[in-house]
């Protein structure tokens, strides 16, 4: 239940969607004689897009969170590494058969450097498909055709691919892999992502060293306008949206201790 709540809910929430309803709204207010109610819905439509596409709001809503988890040095023996799902494009890939990316697909390339640097490492994709609408492929079931082209063999690879949001990541990853006292494994996901991430794999008790990539800010952004393109802008702001209001949402449903969690939380 938590899983279609929370996307139907995301559904109406998102800025674009956001935008597009209020502007619906304003209209059929306008057709209804409602003037005021119809430039309420209007204003507020254009405020919420132009602050998401114009501004540098998404940059400063991400950059907490790719910061609360830097990048540490790298332990001499890794038993392990575990990449979320999220750096393909599913539905072009369930067509094509191919392994095109998406832009967080960096996990997947720094999986695999990972992988080549480790080369007794297990490599466990966790991803199925996580999306109430749209059709695609599970990154789990397309990651072996990148991986082993980049020379990860196919007898490493665990795939678990049931999982449709970071919560079942963790429960489902953590029964694939029964993980033993002692054993040192990687969690890489995207930056912003991580904290949630890493709290979510701590409380399945699945110990695990942060390893953030995909970053999409420098740090050094500020308050500004037009400091990126729009559409890249937009993007931006809708992730960050998102992640804090999973955050928010995993906390108060008990799934994460810290609505912020930080290392050693």
């Amino acid at each position: 239940m938590f899983f279609y709540l929370s996307k139907v809910f995301w559904f109406f929430i998102q800025p674009l969607n956001l935008t597009i309803f209020l502007l619906l709204a304003g209209l059929v207010a306008a057709m209804l004689g409602r003037r005021r109610l119809a430039a309420t819905g209007s204003v507020l439509a254009f405020l919420i897009l132009a602050l998401s596409a114009w501004t540098s709001l998404g940059a400063m809503m991400l950059n907490p969170l790719e910061e609360r988890f830097a990048r540490p040095p790298l332990p001499e023996r890794v038993d392990g590494i575990v990449v979320l799902g999220g750096g393909f494009e599913g539905a072009i890939n369930l067509v094509r058969g191919g392994y095109e990316l998406n832009s967080g697909g960096d996990r997947m390339v720094e999986t695999a450097i990972l992988a080549r640097r480790f080369p007794t490492a297990k490599v466990v994709v966790s991803g199925g498909t996580g999306e109430l609408f749209l059709e695609g492929e599970g990154d789990a079931a397309t990651a072996p055709r990148l991986l082993t082209a980049l020379g990860v063999t196919a007898d490493r690879l665990i795939l678990e691919n049931k999982s449709r949001n970071t919560y079942e990541n963790a429960v489902f990853t953590k029964e694939l892999v029964t993980p033993k006292s002692g054993e040192t494994w990687l969690l890489v996901t995207s930056a912003f992502h991580m904290p949630r991430a890493k709290a979510l794999f701590d409380k399945a008790g699945f110990a695990t060293i942060p390893w953030p990539v995909d970053y999409r800010t420098t740090g050094r952004e500020g308050i500004g306008l037009f400091r990126d393109n729009p559409a890249d802008s937009l993007q931006a702001t809708t992730m960050a949206i998102r992640e804090w209001i999973g955050l928010f949402a995993y906390w108060l449903s008990g799934r994460i201790d810290q609505p912020f969690p930080a290392p050693g939380g």
